[in-house]
């Protein structure tokens, strides 16, 4: 009903050992801290692993409840990692997780001046293979400054205030809807003073349209302590939430009260969008309408993911809208509150994954076991969340830039044979979740290779073209063929490349040497080595030089995977995503987008990719002779929900004079979510060494639009 957020007075002192709550009274002995935030963003903490010490010193508020017997509660909503809380030397308990809020009953320890002190440990972590705590990316990836801690209380601390039975939290989900009536699940997490009988409105007002506002009423005899208390509603005409480009993602306001004859002990409200996901053999629909997910994985927006609120979370999905994508996966972490709402709100759809990423060792399973489940209960009511996934890649992976053979031995004997963290703690996390939720798929783990009379597998990561391990484009041609069941949703692919030449003078020099080139290596993420076995970036003069290359190849690295993904709409793919979204830091990544939100060169790539009408070609990723017959057939896909009709495409063939060798003009009529549909096929037969560029405009659909390819034929070797 009614909360203080504590955000004044707060001091921190680093150590070695805690004291079980008893520390030093004296100011000179501690820092001044900012909460929230992370500790190595404070002076003389920019270094620090391991264990804090927080105080925090208030006064005792005022009451504010009209209700007799009014309570109040400590509550903590996230951080890294183990932390032990006390009040005025009362040992409020213990807690393990980053994400997971917690809340401690602390009426009756409160006095006219209190000390408020949280243990904080968040070490690191040097077993990479055998970690321990539940932080995903935070504490092991390639796309994060190595020598970063996440500790530190990442989101405010309050104290709320209610009457005799406390709201903690409440959970809707949707089971059915249509046009007409949808069915809703409803619990209520409830904390009674005493044996009370209470009664509970589940208030829907549109938030984002004008319409009906319908209260439910529930009355229920509560006993003394902690309960839930469980039931459906219908919800009449209800207004459904869709994607931005499916339609409209409408909301509700749900406000939920539990009074005590009419007197009202608590309340929260809330935003929900009432809607229905599945997976049919991995294809989409989103309120019984089939699509194709078309987006990115997303890092947390910042490293210093305290740091991050609504505006930035909006910016962040605005320029994924622009990109046509209606769907992002939250990479191995749980982001920022402000992110799901805004999610909610851009009509992007979220593949949600639990902050497990490579391996951890068997000891961690009770805790996964717990915070699996306190992630559905937190996440659950936001309509974006589309899919749970319970692990990030659980294979044997220190380095992903380490390619030695001892390395990539481990790695594929890992995601073959028997893993505990996939075969046994996977299993048993996908299954606490489907129990908890039964409205959305559920993922056992991201990145497992289909074998045909070997496995099933799960999604797929194709790193062909820039991992060894993997291989080339032209054998990510071959297992297209030979492996199809790894097409049907692939959420992650792509190639490092450097951000814009103004971004990258911020953390580098021009040109670079050795020592930024380490610098860079050690620090800001780059693959040097693996950058060097695709495209000679060393030799280059010039930072500008550097940039255009690597962006040059990301571009059209993910635009042979979108190619081939799009010709194969439905048949069987069902979701392209790929990787990266933005850096979390000042970085060379996988990103399209930088750490200061300048879009590359591979974000508009990107972009003109993803759009509802395309029209695109399939080449062979390899030189062709002269004197060869190339086949080159054009296909053309519509997404949109309406028809396309009367669109005009042009198709040009260039040699490499630039002298036109050939135009055709199409009319193109294609259906409603159309598969992808050959439209021409030419023939080209090079004379003369050299490239050869197809370039195909269309109009009428949108912008205007033009697609460019180059292909390169040569004499024929003897």
């Amino acid at each position: 009903m009614y909360l203080v957020t504590l955000q004044d007075n707060w001091q921190i002192r680093p150590l070695n050992e805690f004291s079980h709550g008893i520390y030093p009274r004296h100011d000179s002995e501690w820092l001044p801290a900012i909460v929230p935030a992370h500790w190595q963003q404070l002076p003389g903490l920019e270094t620090h692993s391991g264990k804090v010490v927080y105080r925090c010193r208030f006064p005792n508020p005022p009451e504010v409840s009209r209700v007799s017997g009014e309570r109040r509660w400590l509550r903590i909503n996230g951080a890294f990692y183990y932390r032990h809380t006390y009040l005025n030397g009362i040992d409020l308990g213990a807690h393990e997780g980053y994400f997971e809020p917690t809340e401690h009953d602390i009426t009756t320890l409160l006095r006219a001046q209190n000390t408020l002190i949280i243990e904080l440990d968040c070490p690191d972590e040097h077993n990479k293979i055998g970690k321990r705590m539940i932080t995903g990316v935070f504490s092991h990836w390639d796309c994060f400054d190595p020598q970063a801690n996440p500790g530190g209380i990442w989101l405010p601390v309050e104290m709320h205030y209610s009457g005799p039975v406390r709201l903690h939290q409440a959970r809707l989900r949707t089971e059915h809807c249509d046009a007409r009536l949808a069915q809703l699940r409803f619990a209520l997490d409830l904390d009674a003073a005493q044996a009370v009988t209470i009664r509970s409105e589940l208030i829907f007002a549109p938030l984002t349209f004008h319409g009906e506002t319908q209260v439910f009423t529930v009355q229920r005899r509560l006993r003394g302590g902690k309960q839930t208390v469980q039931g459906l509603l219908k919800l009449r005409e209800p207004r459904r939430w869709w994607t931005h480009d499916l339609g409209r993602p409408d909301l509700y306001q749900v406000t939920v009260r539990i009074w005590l004859d009419d007197c009202l002990s608590d309340e929260q409200s809330f935003a929900y969008g009432v809607r229905t996901f599945e997976l049919r053999d991995w294809i989409p629909h989103l309120n019984g309408e089939r699509f194709l997910a078309k987006g990115n994985n997303y890092p947390p927006g910042d490293m210093r993911i305290a740091t991050m609120n609504r505006e930035r979370a909006e910016r962040d999905l605005s320029l994924a809208r622009d990109c046509h994508m209606n769907m992002l996966r939250v990479h191995a972490h749980i982001d920022h509150p402000a992110f799901y709402d805004a999610a909610d709100a851009a009509g992007i759809l979220l593949w949600q994954d639990f902050p497990l990423q490579w391996l951890y060792r068997p000891d961690v399973l009770p805790a996964a076991r717990h915070q699996a489940r306190a992630m559905v209960r937190l996440l659950g009511n936001h309509p974006s969340i589309a899919i749970w996934c319970m692990h990030n890649e659980a294979i044997h992976l220190e380095d992903t830039a380490d390619e030695s053979l001892p390395a990539r031995l481990r790695t594929y004997q890992s995601a073959f044979v028997f893993s505990w963290n996939r075969d046994v703690m996977d299993v048993q996390l996908k299954q606490i979740v489907e129990e908890e939720d039964p409205t959305r798929p559920v993922v056992r783990s991201s990145g497992e290779p289909d074998v045909p009379y070997v496995r099933t597998g799960t999604d797929a990561h194709a790193y062909f073209g820039w991992y060894r391990t993997y291989g080339s484009l032209a054998d990510g041609e071959a297992v297209r063929a030979r492996f199809p069941g790894n097409l049907r949703f692939v959420t992650e692919f792509g190639a490092q490349s450097f951000p814009n030449l103004e971004s990258s003078l911020r953390f580098m020099p021009d040109p670079l040497d050795d020592a930024a080139i380490n610098r860079l290596i050690e620090r800001h993420g780059l693959q040097a080595e693996i950058m060097s076995a695709w495209y000679p970036w060393r030799q280059a003069t010039s930072l500008a030089e550097v940039i255009e290359m690597s962006q040059n190849y990301q571009a059209e690295l993910n635009r042979f995977y979108i190619d081939r993904l799009r010709y194969h709409k439905y048949r069987p793919t069902g979701g392209i995503i790929a990787f990266l979204f933005v850096d979390p830091y000042p970085a060379v990544l996988w990103s399209v987008i930088d750490y200061w939100r300048v879009p590359k060169r591979s974000y508009y790539a990107l972009r003109d990719c993803f759009r509802p009408q395309y029209v695109f070609t399939l080449i062979e990723p390899r030189t062709f002779t002269i004197g060869e017959a190339i086949d080159l057939p054009i296909y053309a896909v519509n997404d949109a929900r309406e028809p396309l009709v009367g669109a005009q495409l042009t198709i040009s063939l260039y040699d490499p004079t630039d002298t036109e060798l050939a135009t055709v003009v199409r009319y193109l009529d294609l259906p409603a979510d159309s598969l992808a549909t050959e439209v021409d096929r030419l023939r080209l037969t090079p004379i003369r060494a050299g490239e050869y560029t197809i370039v195909l405009r269309l109009i009428g659909a949108g912008p205007e639009f033009t697609n460019r390819y180059r292909l390169t034929a040569e004499e024929k070797t003897p």
